[in-house]
Formats: structure tokens, C-alpha cells, sequence
């Protein structure tokens, strides 16, 4: 790009001072028309001749293989290294964990008799509620289908989040780079969810409704069983936190990174203040998926930042100027 811009500017220029002095040969009082003529002439020439320098200096350019090209030059450096084998085995076997753990979440059992008996009498369902620690009690027969739908809202708008950094001219040189790790990170969260669900058994707080609000049938399905751990919070805050570090990671020097954070961080806790309301989740299940996911959508990114070349660690030994032997590691930064 740079040398298309140089290019330009040059003809610019080129031009405007031919066409400036030819301007100058026809406003002159004191040549007549052969001098005129002849100085059109040797302008023209001298337009040509300078356009004919510049193609043969740009055709004398020998672009080898591993010189940059046009394209490229206008790339900024990613912070970030993605390897075809390692990451496609990567994203491939949590997808591949993901569809093992619906299939365990989709084969849960319902709740059995014994136990959905302890959740038809007051008496009964008390003691099972003074069971749970105190960060959880409060939320305990929650049930708001309406908290369910707004919950969907943040949820759904935290995986657009992503995207919309792809206005950034960072990021947007490494589209393909960058896309890549989002998926590997959600496919990442995907499988530690599934499997988790798929194999705990937590009933959800609508299942201690015994106002008749919530039905039996409702209350004491598979699906109630699965209370451990919020999924919609840890997919939200891996999507958001993504984003987040990513950009970051891109753009080290933006005063705007504050910003981004803080929406990074605000997603997912609206998403898990609607998903207990709705008592589909305690607060130990929401926090503990606000940590996996935040913890996956940073740590993904920051496992495959590119390694610094300029910094050497490496053994060393010695004798001081006392006279004494050392053996220890050495640190070495190339400027």
C-alpha cells in the first residue's frame, strides 16, 4: 500500500508540474508560436519519459517468493499463532465431546419417586432446601418464564459480540486467524458444559416450586436434573471475555479496552441475575460458570500467542569475579 500511495503521489506530481509549466509556456508574452510549440513538445516528452522511468524501475522490482507482497504489507501483525494440525485436532475433539454430552444429558433419567417425594410436602421440601449452602438457599423455588425469555436477549447478543471487533482494521487483517480461535474457544466451553451436565445430577431451583405454579411434570423431569452448571452463563462470558482479549491482544496501546472489558464482564452476569430469576440456576452453578467460561475465552487466546524471539532463557555457569563458580538460568532481551 505504501508503494502504491508513493507511486500515485509521484504522477501527481509529475503531472501537475507539466501541466504547470505548460500553462506557463501559453500565458508568456515574449515567445511566439514556434517556441510554444517546441515547449509543449518537450513537455510531453519529458511526461512520458518520467512515466517510462518509473515502469521500468518498478518492473526492474524482482518480487521473489519470499518477499512481501502488496497485500500482505498492509496486514499488521497478529499477536496470535494458528497451527492447521493442532488446532484442528484441538476444535475437533471438543466438538466431538459436545455431541457425547448432549447424548449423556438427552439419557438422563427422570427423578425418581423416592426422591420427587421429598418435593411434594412442605415439611419435607423445607429440609431439602436447609440442605443447600446459604449462597444458594434464596434462590430456591424461583420460577419466572419470562426471566427465561429475557435471559435468551444477553445470551444471544454475546455471540454477535465477536463479530462486531471485525470493524477493527486489527483484527480484520487476521478475520480467518481470529474466527478460528472463537470457535475453538466455544467448542472448548461446549464440551466441559455437556459432559458436566450430562453426568451431575443438581435438580434446579423451580423444582422446590410447590406453589403449583410449576407443574409435577415439569418439576421432576430429566431436564430439572441438570442444574450443574449454567451453561448460557459460561457460553455468554466465553464469548464476551473472548472478545475482549482478543481485541486487547490486538490493539495493546487503545484507550478503549476499558470498555470492552466492562461490557465483557457485565454480559454474562446480566445473563446469570435472569437465569436464577427464572430458576433454572443457583448461584454457585452461575458463578461457577462465569469463571470456566471467562477463564476458557482468555486463556485460549493466551495459549497460542506468538513467543517472544527477542527474549533467550537459557542456563549458565561461570566464575565470578571473586573467583567463585555459579551455575544458573540467564535472561536475555535483544533489542
Amino acid at each position: 500500500m505504501k508503494k502504491t500511495l508513493l507511486l500515485l503521489a509521484l504522477m501527481v506530481c509529475v503531472t501537475t508540474f507539466a501541466q504547470q509549466k505548460f500553462q506557463n509556456s501559453i500565458n508568456s508574452n515574449h515567445v511566439d508560436d514556434s517556441v510554444s510549440f517546441t515547449s509543449e513538445l518537450n513537455i510531453t516528452t519529458d511526461f512520458i519519459s518520467e512515466n517510462r522511468n518509473i515502469q521500468e524501475t518498478l518492473s526492474s522490482i524482482n518480487f521473489e517468493s519470499k518477499d512481501k507482497t502488496v497485500l500482505e504489507t498492509q496486514k499488521s501483525d497478529s499477536p496470535y499463532e494458528w497451527k492447521w494440525l493442532r488446532d484442528g485436532i484441538w476444535t475437533g475433539v471438543a466438538l466431538g465431546a459436545s455431541a457425547g454430552g448432549l447424548m449423556l444429558i438427552q439419557k438422563k433419567d427422570d427423578l425418581p419417586m423416592n426422591e420427587s417425594a421429598k418435593f411434594l410436602t412442605e415439611e419435607s421440601l423445607q429440609k431439602e432446601i436447609d440442605k443447600l449452602s446459604f449462597l444458594d438457599r434464596w434462590v430456591a423455588g424461583n420460577h419466572s418464564e419470562s426471566a427465561s425469555k429475557i435471559s435468551d436477549i444477553p445470551f444471544a447478543v454475546s455471540f454477535v459480540a465477536p463479530f462486531a471487533l471485525l470493524f477493527d482494521d486489527e483484527i480484520n487483517d487476521h478475520t480467518g486467524q481470529y474466527l478460528g480461535l472463537y470457535i475453538e474457544s466455544l467448542a472448548t466451553t461446549a464440551a466441559l458444559y455437556t459432559i458436566t451436565a450430562g453426568l451431575v445430577d443438581r435438580s434446579r431451583p423451580y423444582v422446590y416450586d410447590s406453589s403449583g405454579d410449576t407443574s409435577n411434570d415439569r418439576r421432576f423431569k430429566n431436564n430439572g436434573q441438570r442444574s450443574f452448571y449454567s451453561g448460557h452463563v459460561a457460553a455468554t462470558a466465553t464469548a464476551t471475555f473472548f472478545a475482549a482479549k482478543a481485541y486487547s491482544d490486538f490493539n495493546p496501546d487503545s484507550n478503549g479496552k476499558i470498555y470492552v472489558w466492562a461490557g465483557a464482564a457485565v454480559l454474562p452476569a446480566a445473563v446469570g441475575v435472569f437465569r436464577m430469576e427464572a430458576g433454572q440456576h443457583f448461584l454457585t452453578d452461575v458463578l461457577l460458570g462465569y469463571v470456566l467460561g471467562a477463564g476458557t475465552g482468555i486463556l485460549v487466546p493466551e495459549l497460542h500467542k506468538r513467543k517472544m524471539e527477542n527474549v533467550d532463557i537459557y542456563p549458565s555457569s561461570g566464575r565470578s569475579y571473586n573467583g567463585d563458580s555459579y551455575n544458573g538460568m540467564a535472561f536475555r532481551y535483544t533489542f
